[in-house]
């Protein structure tokens, strides 16, 4: 009975699923809170300190997030990384917002549904969504 119990112990580990969440996490509803012409500190104050800040050709705050998951001994596998672009005028109001992910091997806005097309901004931003490594 100990050797059944033992061995089901020692399977059931090999299906555990750790999930890792590094960089911003994302409040629930806090997007919906962001409207246009809102100011640099309203968006400090819902969306926090940004991971990081961009000012050619304007403002942008970066939050930048990535999920990893571990299935028991097997190394960790990225699953999702996203960053959370706002974009500000020269009045240091809301422009824009995008949420980029990948979508198929590409840039995806999962805020405008479009892939972006190529340009400064999204360099950058690719540069972002394929220097993170876990």
């Amino acid at each position: 009975m100990a050797v059944v119990v033992l061995l089901g112990f020692l399977l059931g580990g090999c299906f555990f699923t750790q999930t890792y969440q590094r960089g911003y996490l994302l409040p629930d509803g806090a997007l919906e809170q962001i409207q246009l012409g809102a100011s640099q500190e309203q968006v400090l104050i819902v969306l926090g300190t940004p991971s990081t800040v961009a000012t050619v050709n304007g403002e942008v705050f970066y939050y930048i997030s990535q999920k990893a998951q571990q299935t028991s001994f097997l190394p960790q596998r990225e699953v999702d990384r996203r960053v959370i672009a706002v974009y500000f005028d020269k009045n240091r109001k809301v422009e824009r917002l995008a949420n980029y992910g990948i979508r198929d091997g590409r840039v995806f806005d999962f805020i405008s549904r479009t892939t972006p097309t190529g340009g400064k901004e999204l360099n950058y931003v690719q540069y972002i969504l394929k220097a993170i490594k876990i």
